[in-house]
């Protein structure tokens, strides 16, 4: 692959939390190298209130992000992927829409947040800890060499990352 910007799509079912969560965190740490995305096989409409509230508290601007459809992603004139992570099981096991330019896949299923229960305290760490475990995978990719890497062994990379700490149980497997 050339030394360019690589568009990234991050999926889960509900795009209201994880896969926005990593849309924002690619976008700030990989500026000028990638361009990330976010989407979902059934989107919720609305961004997670937990979540902008992190991102906001971390210093991210949050006026871009939208809950949609992957479906977007699929359309003429869409941007053409290099890579589509899933970050939720549900998004891994259902049959994604045929992406022009066979990006990259892999898949990096952590807990979801927006699922959490208790307090709001318990509610934020749940988004904390999500947030956390996103930002070492993206960080974990973005120093990885991609334009010196052929596409099998890169493929392998990118699955170990999304067996790393905090990995569910699929993501384990893959």
């Amino acid at each position: 692959m050339p030394d360019r910007v690589y568009n990234v799509l991050f999926l889960c079912t509900g795009n209201s939390a994880r896969s926005i969560l990593a849309e924002a965190i690619l976008n700030r740490e990989g500026r000028g190298r990638f361009r990330g995305f976010s989407a979902g096989s059934e989107p919720k409409g609305a961004v997670n209130p937990y979540a902008l509230e992190l991102l906001r508290h971390a210093g991210y601007d949050t006026s871009g992000l939208r809950s949609k459809s992957w479906s977007e992603f699929a359309q003429p004139g869409a941007p053409q992927l290099d890579f589509v992570f899933t970050v939720c099981d549900n998004a891994a096991g259902e049959t994604c829409p045929l992406w022009p330019g066979q990006p990259v896949t892999a898949h990096w299923g952590i807990p979801d947040p927006a699922a959490a229960t208790g307090n709001p305290a318990e509610i934020a760490y749940a988004f904390d800890d999500a947030y956390r475990m996103l930002k070492r995978r993206i960080d974990l990719f973005l120093a990885l060499p991609i334009a010196k890497l052929d596409r099998l062994v890169l493929t392998s990379r990118l699955k170990e990352i999304g067996r790393s700490e905090g990995a569910t149980a699929m993501a384990k497997t893959e």
